[in-house]
């Protein structure tokens, strides 16, 4: 397959470009230094000159802080760019994956949120990813919605990955006990993105973290016991505490009702992925 990945210098982006290449793709990676996905021009003229089967975005603004203050440059990369994308790949013949989020739902529901929920997001962040969701189903009927969250991996700035350095150095933890989510390994994610691609089945997928999900505490409390200091703690505060700029959802667990119908078997559990991850920092260090 030939693979056209934006955002190819990002966590999750680099993840895809190893699993596309190590299953033999052509893989045709752009990171933001040679590719702006907001310069529509540069999209176009990218595209008909590479002529990919598929064009898998990987590229957005998640600085949910960020967006919520500057939310005209939210727009501009996570709307008004993935729509740009979604038209260009039309326009080559390809079909178009694009990475959209949790934070599209208001996160007040006590279960699961899946495909039949509503999305009502109360951040800038959220309703951008949203709007970039529309507009490139929109232009392109070969779009492939992809909302995933809390996802962590090598290589990249989350909170799993800071919270093991926090761990080993004996450190307190300060973690959100009451917000709850499915956290995703970029690794598997990866792998789904470039599975949905090569099914070629336009819709809107939940991929995330198999199991029940997780606090952000959970989620410490696991890394510290991964990283085997005792020394490090974890400290429980509340959401409402952090006072930070933008709304978060309470709890935004995400389950897929289209995966298994397709053949696709659920992700690793959250608490596997960890251990995953763990072992792959280990052997780097």
């Amino acid at each position: 397959m030939r693979v056209l990945i934006t955002g190819a210098g990002g966590m999750v982006g680099r993840a895809l470009v190893a699993h596309c290449q190590a299953q033999g793709d052509k893989v045709l990676a752009h990171e933001r230094a040679d590719l702006d996905i907001t310069n529509a021009d540069e999209v176009y003229a990218t595209l008909e000159r590479e002529r990919p089967e598929t064009v898998i975005n990987c590229a957005a603004w998640t600085d949910v802080d960020g967006c919520e203050l500057n939310p005209e440059r939210a727009l501009t990369v996570n709307a008004e760019a993935v729509e740009t994308l979604a038209l260009a790949s039309r326009q080559v013949g390809a079909s178009f994956v694009t990475i959209s989020t949790d934070y599209v739902f208001a996160g007040d529901k006590a279960g699961f949120y899946t495909q039949r929920d509503d999305p009502e997001p109360q951040s800038a962040y959220g309703m951008s990813k949203l709007q970039g969701e529309r507009r490139a189903q929109v232009v392109s009927a070969r779009t492939m919605i992809v909302r995933t969250s809390w996802v962590f991996g090598p290589g990249g700035k989350n909170f799993l990955t800071s919270a093991l350095a926090r761990a080993r150095r004996g450190e307190q933890l300060p973690a959100i006990g009451d917000a709850y989510g499915t956290p995703t390994y970029a690794p598997h994610l990866a792998a789904r993105l470039r599975e949905l691609a090569a099914l070629d089945l336009p819709g809107v997928y939940h991929v995330a973290g198999s199991g029940a999900g997780t606090s952000f505490a959970g989620f410490a409390r696991a890394a510290v016991a991964l990283a085997g200091n005792k020394e490090a703690t974890v400290a429980e505060v509340s959401m409402d505490s952090l006072q930070r700029p933008a709304p978060r959802p309470r709890n935004s667990r995400l389950r897929c009702l289209l995966s298994a119908a397709i053949g696709l078997a659920p992700l690793p559990d959250w608490q596997t992925a960890l251990r995953e991850f763990a072992e792959t920092i280990n052997a780097e260090r």
